[in-house]
């Protein structure tokens, strides 16, 4: 067991109007500009926590508090940020091209959903500050949709979380939250926007999601409910382990997740409760529904990645199909009445399976796709695994970053698929006419949205529904590359670079990573950053363990005791960037978010000489008391819990929090936060700032931002979105220069 970590506080140096940054040794230096705003200091009271015998002493736990004296002193902070980074070089000057990005004259498609001969899409207008809901008849003329609904219409901040259009296309049931909340209510609409039945609300929350299966006959629906009355007997929370007098951990109304059934025409308070009760508290469910009446829960616990799936049958009873160590990682329906599933068990690149409709013994599947060279791609929280258009199987395989998609017929022969473009990232497809319609994106290829006929193989853009963005990036090249980690361990990344550049390591350059959840980095288009490449700076895309860019065994090699493997991946990557002279650590930053953001702090703590600067956006730092907010119970499968030895002593090894040393040369660091964030709270970026503030040595910023109305990421307004971009990319450009 380690030692109880004791932070040196020093005073925060005071930052003079015009004055030189010293930073570290052989740091190059940048000009402070000149601002009559201070940072407030943070002031020291130390708590000591105990932990199996471990005392640990926490100099700022009194920023985790939501009293006036938190409220002043992050309201300082984000004056003192605002006031530097507006004053920035080019500041002006990024904002314009920015914003002509984000608001360029052109109307983007997103989230396509067939139901009843029409097709749904979130359109994105430049006048927006959010998607709007819109139903057509024919992908090929989307100028004629039918506006269903924009959120703006219900009052500022309003946005769309997620929609499901009845089967015969109505009605739609629509979740809307406030400011980037993700705290749902569901709407159920008709396609001029209007309610026709009372709004439900409580069905959708950060971190646990929520949904909706129609009936057949559209005339009830399936939901998502979080039991805030607590009703029925709830499994225990487990105890706190410095005991009973840190009292229960927060955010009983973010958890207990469980269905019920609304008929239309009658009162939200005669629906009918159908499943849940017995789940664990930081289970959470998607649903699915099938023209026979089945309903089918697939049920996540937390976020680890651990699955069980329930099927409701025509007669009303639900029966459990699997348990979470059988290795079942998406269930769905398909043309025929026998459920499809894709299982990791025995097959960490995962394999497709058919269980007949007259068994619920999960032994009784057969095997109809083996496990292959590459892993299939599932997500839980976007349903996806196994699409069916034209009575055949779309899967999307991962090939270490990109991805590619392979059609296969029921029996498991595979046949002709699409021909999409190389190292790209391709859509769920969506089963229209006599095949799909799928989306392909690539670092320097605009999103585009393809038809593919399953008759006669043909494949051809819809140009309509692939409008371009005003960005050229045929300057540039993506050059796949791979580091070696600590263990040996070869580590794919991607570099988007210059074309014709000197590899001298003068170019200066911009890495990303992830490394956790099973959430693979997969291609996406530079539109904003193209800002930035047009500067000459490069963008690095690491694909680090903890994702499953190569399969579950990747996943694992960086969760729970292995996480640091992540750490030691992305420090690999930074090594690598330099060895074969790419940049070099004066010209090279970083940027995360969420448990990104925590790959950014465990960097910045273990290797902060390989770095110039970092951006961390609605990142997590203090390991050991996450757990006690919302987000953290649901993280506690992928991240571990202080509750056990081993597992704390792996939490507090890294915890980037706790690796705070003062009198360190720490790069130039701009955190980020939001007042409405669900998933991470804001107090880790307010204790991680006072730590860093107190323990640097010189002058190096470190500045936070605070979002007022925004959350962790999901439905920003473009104007927030803006505001944030401008602000970090004159940041990069004020360290890299």
């Amino acid at each position: 067991m380690r030692k109880a970590i004791v932070f040196v506080v020093a005073a925060v140096a005071a930052c003079s109007g015009g004055a030189r940054m010293r930073g570290g040794a052989g740091r190059p230096t940048a000009t402070l500009p000149e601002v009559k705003l201070r940072p407030p200091v943070a002031e020291v009271r130390v708590v000591k926590d105990t932990y199996h015998g471990t005392v640990v002493e926490d100099p700022y736990q009194w920023l985790e508090g939501d009293g006036a004296d938190v409220q002043a002193w992050g309201e300082g902070q984000d004056r003192y940020a605002r006031a530097v980074l507006d004053q920035l070089p080019e500041s002006d000057a990024l904002r314009a091209e920015i914003t002509a990005v984000v608001k360029a004259a052109v109307v983007q498609y997103g989230d396509l959903r067939a139901a009843g001969g029409k097709l749904f899409a979130l359109r994105r207008s430049p006048e927006l500050e959010h998607p709007e809901l819109v139903a057509m008849t024919d992908p090929e003329h989307p100028e004629a949709a039918q506006r269903v609904l924009d959120p703006a219409a219900r009052g500022a901040g309003v946005a769309i979380d997620w929609y499901v259009p009845s089967p015969d296309a109505s009605r739609v049931a629509v979740s809307l939250s406030e400011h980037g909340s993700e705290v749902g209510t569901l709407h159920v609409i008709d396609l001029d926007g209007k309610d026709v039945e009372p709004a439900i609300p409580n069905v959708q929350r950060p971190t646990g999601g929520g949904d909706v299966a129609w009936t057949p006959d559209g005339k009830g629906l399936y939901y998502t409910r979080y039991r805030s009355d607590r009703s029925g007997p709830p499994p225990a929370a487990p105890p706190d382990p410095r005991g009973a007098e840190h009292g229960e951990p927060e955010g009983e109304r973010d958890a207990w997740m469980q269905v019920w059934f609304h008929a239309l025409g009658t009162p939200v308070a005669s629906d009918r409760y159908e499943m849940g009760k017995d789940l664990p508290k930081i289970a959470e469910i998607t649903l699915a529904s099938d023209a026979r009446g089945r309903v089918l829960a697939s049920v996540q616990n937390g976020d680890g990645g651990t699955f069980r799936h329930y099927l409701r049958d025509i007669r009303g009873t639900w029966h459990q199909l699997d348990d979470w160590d059988d290795g079942i990682v998406f269930a769905g329906f398909g043309p025929t009445s026998d459920l499809w599933l894709v299982s990791k068990k025995d097959a960490p690149k995962r394999k497709v399976l058919r269980l007949p409709s007259t068994t619920a013994n999960i032994d009784d599947a057969k095997l109809v796709i083996p496990e292959g060279g590459e892993p299939i791609v599932t997500d839980f929280a976007k349903k996806r695994g196994i699409d069916f258009a034209s009575d055949q199987l779309w899967i999307t395989y991962q090939t270490g970053g990109p991805t590619e998609m392979r059609v296969f017929s029921l029996a498991g022969a595979q046949v002709k698929g699409p021909a999409l473009p190389p190292v790209t990232s391709v859509g769920r497809p969506t089963a229209w006419g006599d095949g799909a319609l799928v989306q392909a994106v690539g670092y320097t290829l605009q999103p585009a949205w393809y038809r593919f006929s399953s008759a006669t193989g043909a494949l051809t853009e819809v140009a309509p529904l692939s409008p371009k963005l005003p960005v050229d990036l045929s300057g540039f090249e993506v050059l796949r590359e791979q580091a070696t980690s600590k263990d040996g361990t070869r580590v794919p990344y991607t570099v988007i670079w210059p074309k014709g550049a000197r590899r001298d390591g003068s170019v200066p350059c911009v890495a990303t990573g992830y490394g956790g959840f099973g959430i693979s980095v997969a291609p996406k288009f530079m539109a904003v950053e193209s800002v930035l490449l047009r500067r000459g700076i490069c963008w690095v895309h690491a694909n680090l363990r903890g994702g499953s860019e190569l399969g579950d065994d990747w996943h694992r090699a960086g969760m729970l005791l292995d996480k640091q493997h992540v750490f030691d991946d992305f420090a690999a990557v930074l090594g690598s960037l330099a060895e074969k002279k790419l940049t070099s650590p004066d010209r090279l930053a970083i940027t995360g978010a969420s448990n990104g953001g925590l790959l950014m702090g465990a960097t910045v703590t273990q290797h902060p000489e390989l770095v110039r600067a970092v951006v961390s956006d609605v990142g997590i730092y203090d390991m050991l008391r996450v757990e006690r907010t919302p987000n953290g119970q649901y993280n506690i499968p992928e991240y571990g819990t202080v509750a056990d030895p081993a597992q704390f002593a792996a939490l507090y090894a890294y915890s980037p929090y706790h690796h705070v040393t003062a009198g360190t040369a720490y790069p130039a660091t701009l955190l980020t936060t939001a007042l409405h964030d669900g998933r991470v709270a804001p107090w880790q970026s307010r204790k991680m700032t006072a730590a860093l503030q107190a323990a640097r040595r010189g002058d190096t910023p470190v500045l936070l931002r605070v979002a007022t109305s925004a959350g962790h990421g999901a439905n920003t307004g473009a104007t927030e979105v803006i505001d944030r971009t401008t602000h970090v990319f004159a940041f990069l450009r004020w360290q890299l220069r």
